[in-house]
This record gives C-alpha cells, structure tokens and sequence, in this order.
C-alpha cells in the first residue's frame, strides 16, 4: 500500500477504536514456539510499519516498527507464519503508557519472556 493510501484509508477511519499489538500475546506465542525471530507489522502496510521485534532470541528495540491503527490488524509474525496480535485501546494496560505506537516490549512482556 503506498502512503497517500495509507493516509487516506486513517482519515476515512478517523473516530473508530485504535486496534494496538499486544505485546503480551505476542511474547506468549513467542514463548511457545520456542522462536528466536519474530517480526510485527500491520496488514496490508508491512512496508511501512514492519520491522523486526525478536532477534536471536533478544527482544529487539531498535526496528522501526508502528503498529496501532484503526484500519490494519497489528500482526505477528513467526517462521512465515502471520497471526492476528491486538487488543483495543481501551485493554492497553496502563503501565504500557500513552503513544500505543511507539510502545517496545513493555515490562509485562519481557516478563512473560523470561518467566520459567
């Protein structure tokens, strides 16, 4: 999707819920899979919102990643595989802060990371 779409498709959407990653879900599948790369992005605009958010294992904050939106799904991404990973706005936990889309591995996470 190029950016005026992007654009554009925001506007048309203005109002509705904020769909947001959740991190939380995503450390969990993470957990699961035993996976050591993990990526996320929102549907339909990876080019622009995806990046790398598990590398080698290490949470990665330094990707560029944006991923709330009233229009895409946040999604995730192991070995190929593209799963659904939000939850709205109002579900955000409150430690998670404020700017939904610039919100790297909060604590809650990693916590669920590195639990035994």
């Amino acid at each position: 999707m190029d950016l005026m779409m992007a654009f554009a498709m925001g506007d048309a959407n203005r109002g509705k819920p904020l769909m947001v990653f959740d991190w939380n879900k995503a450390a969990r599948v993470i957990k699961e899979r035993g996976a050591t790369s993990a990526s996320a992005g929102l549907s339909g605009d990876w080019g622009n919102t995806g990046g790398e958010i598990l590398t080698d294992g290490k949470p990665n904050t330094t990707d560029y990643t944006y991923l709330a939106s009233t229009w895409a799904t946040p999604e995730l991404n192991i070995d190929g595989e593209t799963i659904d990973c939000f939850i709205m706005e109002d579900d955000v936990p409150a430690d998670w802060g404020d700017t939904f889309s610039d919100i790297k591995w909060p604590l809650s996470a990693i916590e669920i990371l590195n639990a035994q």
